[in-house]
C-alpha cells in the first residue's frame, strides 16, 4: 500500500469518527435540553457523555485539520522564501510539531493514561475507566506525527522533481 493510499484510509476513517462523533453529540445535547425542559427530569448523564465527546472531537479534529495542512499558522516567512530555503523551512516547522506532539501528547497522553488506569479512576456519572476517555490524546499524538511525516516527505519528494 502506497503513503497516500494509507492517508486516504487515514482521512476517511478519522472524518467518519467525526462525523459520528458530532452527530452522537448532537443528538445528546437536544436529549438534555429535552429532558430538562419538557419532560423536566433531567438526564444524568448526558451532560458528563457530552464533555468527553467535545475531548474527542477536540483532538481528533486537530489531529485531522493537520493532516489537512489547515491548522492555524504564521505563514509569511514561508510565502516570502523559495527553493532549498523553503523546503528546509517547512521540513524544520513540521520536525517541531513532530516532537510536540510526541513530548506533550504521545508520552504525556501516554502517562496519562497508565496514571488512570493504575488508579482505576471513573467518571462520577457513567462510571466510565478514565482512561478510555483519555486514550484519544495519544492516539491523537500519533496522527499528528504521521500527518506531519507525510507533508515532510511530499515536501521532499516534489523538491526531488
Amino acid at each position: 500500500m502506497t503513503l497516500a493510499k494509507s492517508k486516504f484510509i487515514i482521512d476517511k476513517s478519522v472524518s467518519m469518527a467525526l462525523i459520528l462523533l458530532m452527530g452522537a453529540m448532537v443528538l445528546n445535547v437536544t436529549w438534555q435540553v429535552l429532558s430538562r425542559y419538557v419532560v423536566q427530569t433531567p438526564s444524568s448523564f448526558t451532560d458528563e457523555l457530552s464533555r468527553y465527546m467535545l475531548i474527542w472531537l477536540g483532538m481528533l479534529g486537530a489531529a485531522y485539520v493537520a493532516g489537512k495542512d489547515q491548522h492555524l499558522a504564521i505563514d509569511i516567512l514561508p510565502q516570502k522564501l523559495e527553493g532549498k530555503s523553503k523546503v528546509r523551512l517547512i521540513v524544520f516547522i513540521n520536525l517541531i510539531v513532530m516532537a510536540f506532539a510526541f513530548i506533550a501528547m504521545v508520552l504525556g497522553g501516554s502517562n496519562l493514561v497508565y496514571i488512570t488506569y493504575i488508579l482505576e479512576q471513573k467518571s462520577a456519572t457513567l462510571q466510565v475507566p478514565l482512561a478510555y476517555i483519555y486514550i484519544i490524546i495519544p492516539v491523537s499524538g500519533i496522527l499528528v506525527m504521521y500527518y506531519n511525516f507525510y507533508q515532510i516527505f511530499i515536501t521532499l519528494k516534489t523538491q526531488k522533481n
